[in-house]
């Protein structure tokens, strides 16, 4: 084989290597799913969000329906205030919805689940969610569990 050939050749795979980390890179970040679309904004008041960010997916039944816009923190409450916004083809949680933080795969991405109430009203954009269940932080499980004997 040419030797001009096979240095193409190297060089093609090295540009689909690099090609395929950067692809990877914005899945695993998140990065790759902005979304034009509309929705509607709804917030939830945390004890503790532990390791949730930005960009990080709300899911229902562990179908992605939105994802959190926002995180802040509320020196009257004392809470974390996280901002979800909602696509809009899911506008029919009812307004007792509860919001739980879980951590999911082997890289521990928290992310935002929801569980629908059953009245009927739904929530509106500006509403804020009641029921929330904060994330659960591992060393304060171990220290309980140590602690416990």
């Amino acid at each position: 084989m040419n030797v001009r050939i096979v240095e193409t050749l190297v060089g093609f795979f090295v540009l689909l290597f690099f090609v395929a980390m950067f692809i990877l890179a914005m899945k695993v970040s998140n990065l790759a799913s902005f979304s034009g679309t509309g929705g509607y904004t709804v917030s939830a008041y945390f004890e503790n969000v532990g390791g949730l960010k930005r960009r990080a997916p709300v899911a229902a039944g562990g179908v992605r329906v939105g994802q959190v816009t926002g995180i802040s923190y509320n020196t009257d409450t004392y809470k974390a205030l996280v901002t979800i916004k909602i696509n809009e083809q899911f506008d029919k949680f009812p307004t007792d919805t509860s919001a739980s933080i879980f951590t999911s795969g082997l890289l521990g991405e928290q992310y935002v689940g929801l569980s629908p109430g059953g009245l009927d009203d739904y929530l509106a954009d500006g509403d804020e969610i009641d029921l929330t269940q904060s994330a659960l932080v591992l060393e304060k499980l171990i220290g309980n569990f140590l602690t416990s004997k």
